[in-house]
């Protein structure tokens, strides 16, 4: 077949399919027709290939070496401009635009490393990240540039307290353990998620199917806490966290290693360092006033099958409701209502996206778009890539991703417009249907879009506090707030329609869902609680005994299921790595998100005017400004800690949890 008649064959075929779901329902939006269509290959083999998101030197992975040159090359000749400027707003400037020039590559290399499917770009962007996160330990430690931005960094206090030959003895001493943390966080990253296996003999061989295989042994490598086999349950459990003692040692050294640099540069311990700058400001802030508000109970399996009884929340029958096209076009309706935000389609070059399933669409119709959001006085915002498909090798994860932040750009006066990827793992459309969502999936995508337009909406001077880039701690409130809105009928109604009749999922089932996910909420609630504390007291003050004497001791103090012999559930906890002693933000993020859903949305989800105040108090500001103040100028009020408490408290439903024990004894 000639390529002129390929794409003509293309082009009616994807034409064919839409057409059959459209006649099916109302008709799509551009942004809901582009998520709905069914996805065909593109052909590219003309095109340019512009390099992965538009940067010319990533056509292929050697790219990756001449950006990372490039970028090192101009943060030397940016570290001596700014080392020779006296202090200032001109120093400022010049340290944003080195931790731009520097974050644009390492942030993008960040991403290919874990999500690409070629092994060969992945390998390279590895080395990217590794060979630039040293020269930014070496910057971190910089006596020449401590001193020009003494306003800024935490070291300068015991800097100026040196002497020249004692400075240089710190600058590498604290260097050393910069490098040592980053091969141990990675390596602790990566142990944390590799299976552990067992003889095939070992276990009772009817089970055998429910795990992987390899020769003569079973790889265990996840929890099954969903499955209905007794069983199953307790040998995944027991096997996948059983003890090892690589991974004990090199969490030991990991948190030392953590206290001797905070105690390097003046900190009482790596908990206190960490929670600078936070809406928590110490450690242990709310999380005993919270504990005795709770009742632990509660495998997650028991909960699930509690909900599926008591509300019939099966998934199958709300999925055929909630059509990717169908959800993307509500959050598009959602933000034009709110900010006057749109989002548009935009078909992307070759060699722009990383997954080779994009460019089986075409134009609008990709399958990995490239999602526009402009405003409607501001004009255009920024982009969001929507890496929205399962693949093999793909991360099992929904994230987002900033690839570059905004910021003000002094040497041409123009706004540097960021750019995300929002990642999920939702299964393909298929010959009959497009993608359909379960209602954790839609909340999913909710909660992740939150970010992405945290990100989009901020419009901060410099991109090192641009969107996401702010305090841990309030960081998840944009995403949580969107589950509020996910779970509201006068939203979901604006889009939750059946793929095939076109008719409204009816208001019963979406109370019926919200409910549901009341049961055993203060057991999750709990749970997260014993998480944080766990967390903090590995990062306090050094205790000598082993971490798992510790993870037994807070489970029984915070926790109300008994603590399993031989097992070793911190080896598992990878967010000791990106949240060390701030796993507590998820908790604080709820119960602010919770206070602004009910003070500010609840009368009216889709308010304009509370829409702009929560952009102009919140989402604008970034990391630019003291959350508990953005938090105060949504509230116009300064929450306290019992307000904080009883935010989450509120949201769960303790006279059903009370039934549940009491069935259950």
């Amino acid at each position: 077949m000639s390529a002129s008649k390929r794409l003509l064959y293309i082009a009616n075929h994807r034409v064919f399919w839409t057409s059959i779901w459209r006649r099916k329902v109302t008709t799509w939006s551009p942004v809901g027709a582009a998520f709905n269509a069914k996805p065909l290959r593109r052909l590219e083999s003309f095109d340019k290939n512009v390099g992965l998101f538009g940067v010319p030197e990533l056509n292929s992975p050697a790219g990756f070496e001449v950006a990372t040159k490039k970028a090192l090359k101009d943060t030397q000749e940016l570290l001596d401009k700014v080392c020779s400027s006296p202090p200032g707003v001109v120093t400022v400037e010049s340290f944003d635009q080195l931790s731009d020039g520097l974050c644009k590559v390492a942030d993008l290399a960040d991403f290919v490393k874990v999500a690409h499917p070629d092994p060969s770009f992945r390998d390279a962007a590895e080395k990217t990240c590794i060979e630039i996160g040293t020269v930014v330990e070496k910057l971190n430690t910089n006596v020449d540039l401590c001193r020009s931005l003494k306003n800024l960094l935490d070291e300068k206090k015991v800097l100026d307290q040196l002497d020249p030959e004692t400075r240089y003895q710190y600058r590498k001493e604290a260097v050393k353990l910069h490098v040592q943390l980053l091969d141990l966080s990675n390596k602790f990253l990566m142990g944390s998620h590799l299976p552990n296996r067992i003889a095939k003999s070992a276990i009772p061989e009817h089970i055998h199917r429910h795990f992987a295989t390899e020769g003569s042994y079973v790889q265990i490598g996840g929890l099954h806490a969903e499955s209905s086999d007794d069983l199953v349950r307790e040998i995944a459990y027991r096997i996948f966290l059983y003890p090892n003692a690589d991974m004990m040692d090199c969490l030991d050294d990991l948190l030392k290693c953590r206290n001797k640099l905070a105690k390097l540069v003046g900190y009482e311990s790596y908990a206190h360092r960490a929670l600078q700058g936070t809406m928590a400001k110490t450690p242990g802030n709310m999380l005993p006033s919270l504990s005795t508000e709770l009742m632990p109970w509660d495998p997650p399996y028991f909960s699930g099958v509690l909900r599926a009884e008591r509300y019939n929340i099966e998934p199958s029958l709300y999925s055929p409701f909630f059509s990717l096209g169908s959800c993307m076009e509500g959050l598009n309706n959602l933000f034009t209502q709110l900010y006057g935000v749109s989002l548009n389609s935009e078909h992307p070059s070759a060699g722009e996206v990383w997954n080779e399933d994009v460019h089986k669409l075409v134009k609008m119709q990709s399958k990995c778009p490239c999602s526009v959001v402009v405003h409607e006085t501001e004009g255009l915002l920024g982009y969001i890539y929507c890496d929205f498909f399962q693949r093999a090798d793909k991360p099992h994860q929904d994230c987002h991703f900033t690839i570059r932040g905004g910021r003000q750009c002094q040497e041409s006066g123009q706004y540097q417009l960021p750019v995300v990827v929002l990642m999920l793992s939702l299964p393909h459309p298929t010959k009959s249907a497009p993608t359909l969502l379960t209602p954790g999936m839609m909340e999913n995508l909710f909660h992740e879009m939150g970010h992405a337009m945290h990100s989009m909406l901020g419009r901060t001077r410099y991109q090192h506090i641009t969107g996401t880039r702010c305090s841990t701690d309030f960081a998840e409130v944009p995403s949580i707030l969107m589950e509020f809105f996910a779970a509201d009928y006068r939203v979901v109604n604006q889009f939750a329609r059946h793929y095939q009749t076109g008719q409204p999922l009816p208001q019963n089932m979406v109370t019926r869902l919200c409910e549901s996910k009341k049961v055993c909420g203060a057991a999750d609630t709990q749970l997260q609680i014993f998480y944080s504390a766990l967390d903090q007291i590995y990062h306090g003050e050094p205790q000598n005994r082993s971490t798992t004497d510790i993870l037994k001791d807070t489970q029984q103090k915070f926790y109300g299921l008994p603590y399993i012999p031989n097992t070793a559930w911190q080896l598992r906890f990878g967010h000791l790595i990106g949240y060390g002693a701030k796993y507590y933000s998820y908790l604080m993020s709820r119960a602010v998100a919770s206070m602004v859903w009910k003070q500010c949305f609840v009368k009216d989800p889709l308010n304009r005017d509370m829409g702009e105040r929560y952009r102009r108090e919140m989402l604008a500001h970034g990391g630019g400004k003291e959350p508990m103040l953005m938090v105060e100028g949504m509230l116009q009020r300064r929450p306290s800690i019992d307000d904080f408490v009883e935010a989450l408290v509120s949201d769960l439903n303790p006279d059903f949890e009370t039934f549940i024990m009491d069935s259950t004894s």
